[in-house]
């Protein structure tokens, strides 16, 4: 089945991809329309990447209730909590499943967050 590439971007990727019934969705960074990393902490940057992931999701013709997995890499773990306040904001209710890990970045940001959705087409 092919493959169906959504958006552009500055770096070699596509913010989504649809193969079949599943949407990937690239690691979001937390950068606003401006290009800029948003100025704040982990909450104004974890709202910023999950808007981001909401828009590159919208792409593929998808919202953030077709998430079934996620994955979240933070700069620094003792961000965790106020990353999950805002995080349950984004997934109210069935919440996907997620793995969330402490690394190092490539930019000077607070976190990173790609997804991968189920919808049938």
């Amino acid at each position: 089945m092919p493959k169906q590439c959504f958006g552009t971007s500055h770096v070699p990727l596509s913010p989504a991809v649809r193969a079949g019934d599943m949407v990937y969705v690239s690691g979001q960074v937390p950068v606003g329309g401006d290009g800029l990393v948003v100025k704040g902490g982990i909450a104004e940057q974890t709202e910023q990447v999950l808007q981001n992931v909401k828009a590159a999701l919208a792409l593929a013709g998808c919202t953030m209730d077709d998430v079934v997995k996620t994955t979240v890499w933070l700069e620094d773990a003792r961000d965790f909590g106020m990353f999950n306040t805002v995080y349950a904001r984004h997934f109210p209710k069935n919440p996907p499943a997620r793995t969330t890990v402490e690394s190092r970045m490539m930019i000077d940001i607070k976190i990173e967050v790609e997804a991968v959705a189920y919808k049938p087409l």
